[in-house]
């Protein structure tokens, strides 16, 4: 068994990293990985992760979107169905639990959950992705082909952590 869930981890860091190299999009790529992993692809969960990627419309102020992807990921697994919507079966609760863990790993690993802030710690400083001269310098940080993928790559592995463990 622990050999299974160190493939299943294994195999999550990695496509969480290729897909980020190969396709950008951070909080889609961590939703693939995860959802590739665990065999529960959502062809509609990946299209609603789009505009979330680069801390929110790639804006770098709001949540960074490999997190968001990864938490819609324990969403989709844990979270309340529309056919409960008054929650009485609390599913809720398990969701916020799972991601709350999930979090904390994250802010562990990067010291916060804002794309900014991430951005500052691993290539010293933020990029504005909008305007074409800070994307070109984000690109020279190694921002798509280094930093970001492992990102990605660590936090689908982190969220496959949660999960299983949950479901252990």
């Amino acid at each position: 068994m622990e050999n299974h869930k160190k493939e299943l981890l294994d195999k999550a860091f990695e496509l969480g990293r290729k897909y980020e190299i190969e396709y950008y999009g951070c909080s889609q790529c961590a939703l693939a990985s995860i959802q590739e992993t665990l065999k529960i692809r959502n062809d509609d969960i990946f299209k609603s992760a789009s505009a979330l990627a680069g801390g929110l419309g790639v804006t770098g102020n709001g949540t960074c979107g490999t997190l968001s992807g990864a938490v819609m990921a324990i969403g989709q697994i844990h979270g309340r169905v529309r056919e409960d919507f008054k929650d009485e079966k609390k599913q809720r609760k398990k969701a916020y639990e799972l991601a709350r863990i999930l979090i904390e790993k994250f802010v562990n690993g990067y010291g916060s959950v804002i794309c900014k802030d991430v951005q500052k710690k691993l290539m010293g400083r933020s990029y504005n992705l909008w305007i074409p001269e800070e994307l070109k310098e984000f690109e020279k940080a190694r921002g798509h082909t280094d930093k970001c993928p492992i990102v990605v790559g660590n936090t689908s592995k982190w969220a496959i952590e949660v999960l299983l463990r949950e479901n252990s």
